[in-house]
């Protein structure tokens, strides 16, 4: 058994013209773990993807995939790989089970593939609706089939573009279940994301991106540690006197607004202020956490201050940057 890294980028970098899409972009992936790519639509998320299934060449540095490279290999190097960019495409008109045997003969696939076929709609939990036309699935089931047909080449690495993305609660939680169940056979899964939670949730290690370069490199647990304060949003009975307390609390930091209370410290100092609110009689109607620290990080690793920020990804709230290890 090889003890490659399945993915091994180094200092790579891509450029459209006068747009850099990657910047020296380096990244390891370890065999067996779920790697999380985090950031905003136009951070050169997918330009990295594509690059691992040769769609597009870097024009610096070097990119190993399972102990391959492109240059070398040829398209050998994606034995061993498989999943999509985007979201997967199917024929409507066919039953699932129909699109994957067609999927599975163009890639050369033996004589078990209907046994083959059968497992992979097992593992997605698409077996009951196997012989029903793609055409009516819901977008979560055309998700999950794209999971199925890439789990015919019996990969060992899966590589996923947003695969949570546009999903209604309930496919985002049954996408989150697969992908754990697939780490847990050993798979090693890449995939990108733009939300927080979803990597937080199901990720080793993580590369949070901004505008082609890396913000954060590291596990979860490390970048949980240079998470911010959170911020709670507190509605009372009596708005003012709530503000007038909050400001004893020489701990926090507190935002009067019209209705709510907004303060930003450890939590035990916004418990000890709810508690304070309660014994004065100021009757508490809502707590809620503003942003979780992990998501106010995920902003401060790739927003810039507004007003100098060319990358249309980035979001109108102009929050001061943070200074985070890399």
């Amino acid at each position: 058994m090889s003890h490659d890294p399945a993915v091994r980028a180094t200092d790579v970098t891509k450029r459209y013209g006068a747009v850099t899409a990657l910047d020296g972009l380096s990244i390891t992936v370890a065999p067996g773990e779920v790697y999380g790519v985090l950031g905003p639509n136009g951070a050169g998320k997918t330009t990295f993807l594509r690059m691992l299934f040769g769609l597009i060449r870097p024009d610096a540095g070097s990119l190993e995939v399972l102990g391959r490279s492109w240059p070398d290999d040829g398209v050998r190097t994606l034995d061993g790989v498989a999943g999509f960019i985007e979201s997967p495409r199917f024929y409507p008109y066919l039953s699932g089970r129909r699109n994957l045997d067609l999927l599975g003969r163009l890639d050369g696939a033996g004589a078990d593939l209907a046994t083959t076929i059968g497992a992979a709609l097992d593992v997605v939990d698409l077996a009951g609706r196997a012989d029903d036309r793609v055409g009516g699935y819901s977008f979560g089931m055309r998700q999950r089939l794209g999971v199925a047909a890439a789990l015919l080449r019996d990969p060992r690495l899966l590589v996923l573009d947003e695969p949570a993305n546009g999903l209604d609660p309930a496919g985002i939680r049954d996408m989150r279940a697969l992908v754990k169940r697939l780490a847990g056979r050993g798979l090693t899964v890449l995939l990108s994301s733009h939300d927080m939670g979803e990597v937080e949730e199901i990720c080793d290690n993580v590369t949070v991106m901004r505008s082609g370069t890396v913000g954060y490199h590291g596990t979860i647990a490390a970048l949980r540690e240079q998470a911010p304060d959170p911020a709670h949003r507190i509605r009372t009975s009596d708005p003012a006197r709530a503000v007038a307390l909050a400001r004893r609390h020489p701990a926090l930091t507190v935002t009067d607004g019209p209705e709510d209370l907004s303060v930003r410290g450890a939590q035990a100092d916004v418990d000890a202020l709810v508690a304070h609110l309660v014994r004065e009689g100021v009757a508490l109607r809502r707590l809620t956490v503003d942003e979780t620290p992990l998501e106010e990080l995920f902003f401060m690793l790739t927003e810039t201050d507004r007003g100098t920020d060319h990358d249309d990804a980035a979001g109108p709230r102009g929050r001061a940057r943070a200074r985070v290890r890399p």
